[in-house]
């Protein structure tokens, strides 16, 4: 299973890259958000996930390892698949959309790329509370990026908001996503 990409971009289009790794071109289907991250680069990291069924073998790739996260999510969701989980996440920032989901949102969540008042109900029933995003936590002096990439990632892996949003906020200001998150398992493991 491809788990990571690290490598040259080679082309992309609204739904898809090419990524040349070590002369082997991977077509990665990406999300609007992801795009966006990386089209000026030319050096480029994808968190994958490699999604297999009896007739076909896809790679879905990710600037960030919390929207990687929250796509495993939505597909978790019954009558989720990869391709309607990538069309939600590129729909809204992913900090917006856990934010709607922990806030049971249905309104916002309906106004997102095929997504229904069924779907909205049952990503809701299906994933509120599992983000560990509460309410009334203040993410504003998390700085849109990457710190609010790390705040996600490190939130995602089960540690407290209010913790983490203490630490990420202490981080320097262009402090790198892997740097960032290495940073905060070490301070949040000696907590």
């Amino acid at each position: 299973m491809i788990a990571y990409l690290f490598g040259k971009l080679k082309s992309f289009s609204d739904e898809k890259i090419v990524l040349l790794v070590n002369g082997v071109g991977y077509e990665a289907q990406c999300s609007k958000n992801t795009i966006d991250d990386i089209y000026k680069k030319t050096d480029v990291e994808l968190f994958i996930h490699t999604h297999l069924r009896e007739d076909m073998l896809a790679l879905f790739g990710f600037s960030t390892i919390a929207e990687k996260e929250v796509f495993l999510s939505l597909i978790s969701v019954s009558g989720i698949g990869p391709k309607v989980a990538l069309k939600i996440l590129s729909g809204t920032k992913v900090i917006d959309l856990i934010r709607w989901i922990e806030e049971g949102n249905i309104d916002a969540l309906t106004q997102l790329p095929k997504v229904g008042k069924k779907t909205a109900e049952q990503i809701l029933f299906s994933l509120k509370d599992k983000f560990l995003v509460k309410q009334g936590v203040s993410t504003t002096n998390i700085r849109d990026g990457i710190k609010r990439d790390i705040y996600s990632a490190l939130v995602n892996l089960g540690y407290g908001a209010n913790e983490v949003e203490k630490i990420v906020s202490r981080m320097k200001t262009d402090v790198e996503f892997q740097e960032g998150v290495r940073e905060g398992l070490s301070q949040l493991a000696g907590h």
